[in-house]
């Protein structure tokens, strides 16, 4: 496979050819697109002084869908020929049956760039990479004796991606995607803990590989452990809480976000189906999705039907005021579409999915919001979480949190879990801090079998009487 620029239409199309043959499928449906994708990464990994993993992968193909209705006929393709094109038409073309649709009017053009085009992979030599993985193993262990095992990732992608549209419109974009994360583990005593952290986003790997970034990286996952090393059992019961800035709004992300996702609200089996207008949340609470923020992990120049991708506001002041949509559900709705039509590749058709889901700044101070907090809990990191999209439960486990009491944060808590409802929790919400952060680059959402990269943020928040699941008795 080259590694020159991504060309379909150069090197295995003709385009008048093509697009011929995607207005044939299309013909008397609503929708539809051609969507050509080359995506090359690779991820290195040192693991317990020596390297454990050096890969390397390369994949491309398209997908043509033909919708019409609720109905999408999508066939795909790891094969970019005129043949396995007209091949693939046939079958797209089944969802269209007689016809009669009327086709929507294609996305708006831009020319906006939320990033740069260039290969990240090309940033550094493989021989720094790996020399860069092993002074982070070094610099970790020099840290503290008590460390006993050190992991470290370098990954990058490059996703390149074009799309025609029945009407002619051509549209290109190259994608780059570079993380860092290190872990670590530490024993005393015969207790062994362990802690990570790293981060990323749409941008080269200079600024991960230079020695300010990764030293601080490696030394917050030191801290980290060491907090889980004398992390006292968690208490149980309800109680409020108070959530960190940044990463914490990935509970935000899954116990609100996917319910408003515009697929969930028009089938109406999400929690927020049928109450545009209503409250939702408390007084204060604002939410958007913006995939328009350069370089972070969950933002597009344009999502992948061709529409830019927006800053789209959800709950306004408590109030319920918008979905995210792609094109199909937003013509079934009636209303515009928001650029979060996403796909994981060309293998997989594209469905509403968040981008950077962000609950904005309050006017509380995070110290005098800790003050307010009698008995509770102060969670900062989390892990892993289920939610039911249909009444918005969810449980998630923290990483690092501690005990509050009388408003003096005390001894970290371990095997801390948040249970509660997505609408009840937004409308407990007592305090929003001035403090908003985003996550450090980090995030991965999946839906359907689908997964694709997102970014969360919030301010340090207080959640009045969540449920905690915890090991103290």
């Amino acid at each position: 496979m080259p590694n020159g620029r991504f060309s379909p239409f150069n090197d295995a199309l003709d385009l008048d050819r093509a697009l011929l043959t995607l207005r044939q499928a299309t013909d008397g449906a609503d929708d539809g697109e051609l969507f050509l994708e080359r995506r090359r990464s690779e991820a290195l990994v040192f693991d317990d002084g020596r390297i454990k993993t050096a890969s390397y992968d390369a994949t491309e193909g398209f997908g043509l869908r033909a919708v019409k209705g609720e109905t999408a006929g999508y066939a795909h393709s790891s094969e970019i020929s005129n043949a396995a094109l007209a091949r693939a038409s046939e079958t797209a073309r089944l969802a269209v049956g007689d016809g009669g649709g009327t086709m929507a009017p294609p996305p708006q053009s831009t020319n906006r760039r939320l990033y740069s085009d260039a290969d990240p992979m090309a940033d550094a030599e493989f021989p720094v990479k790996i020399e860069t993985l092993r002074e982070i193993d070094a610099f970790a262990r020099d840290l503290d004796p008590r460390i006993v095992q050190v992991s470290a990732t370098l990954a990058a992608s490059l996703q390149e991606v074009v799309i025609l549209r029945p009407d002619g419109t051509l549209l290109q974009d190259s994608r780059p995607m570079t993380r860092l994360n290190v872990s670590v583990i530490v024993e005393d005593q015969g207790r062994r803990e362990s802690g990570s952290h790293g981060g990323g986003g749409r941008a080269g790997l200079t600024g991960l590989i230079d020695p300010a970034h990764w030293q601080a990286t490696t030394r917050e996952a030191l801290r980290i452990a060491l907090v889980n090393l004398g992390a006292q059992p968690a208490p149980a019961g309800q109680m409020d809480v108070v959530l960190g800035s940044g990463w914490p709004g990935i509970l935000l992300h899954e116990a609100v976000g996917h319910g408003l996702e515009g697929d969930f609200n028009r089938k109406g089996s999400s929690a927020f189906a049928g109450r545009m207008g209503e409250r939702v949340a408390s007084p204060g609470v604002t939410v958007v999705d913006d995939g328009t923020i350069p370089d972070r992990r969950g933002s597009l120049s344009f999502d992948d039907e061709g529409t830019p991708s927006s800053r789209t506001v959800l709950i306004e002041d408590g109030i319920l005021v918008g979905y995210m949509q792609d094109r199909q559900n937003a013509r079934l709705m009636g209303v515009a579409p928001t650029g979060n039509g996403r796909r994981e590749s060309y293998a997989h058709a594209p469905m509403p999915r968040m981008t950077n889901t962000i609950m904005e700044a309050g006017n509380a101070n995070p110290a005098d919001i800790l003050a307010d907090l009698k008995d509770g809990i102060y969670a900062v990191g989390f892990g892993g979480g289920q939610v039911d999209i249909t009444n918005g439960k969810f449980v998630f486990s923290c990483t690092e949190a501690y005990r509050v009491q009388n408003g003096k944060v005390g001894a970290a808590v371990k095997g801390a879990t948040l249970i509660g409802d997505g609408a009840t929790a937004m409308n407990q919400i007592r305090a929003i801090g001035n403090d908003l952060a985003l996550d450090p680059g980090i995030g991965n959402c999946g839906k359907a079998g689908q997964w694709v990269p997102v970014g969360v943020g919030q301010p340090t928040l207080m959640i009045g009487g969540l449920t905690v699941g915890g090991s103290a008795t």
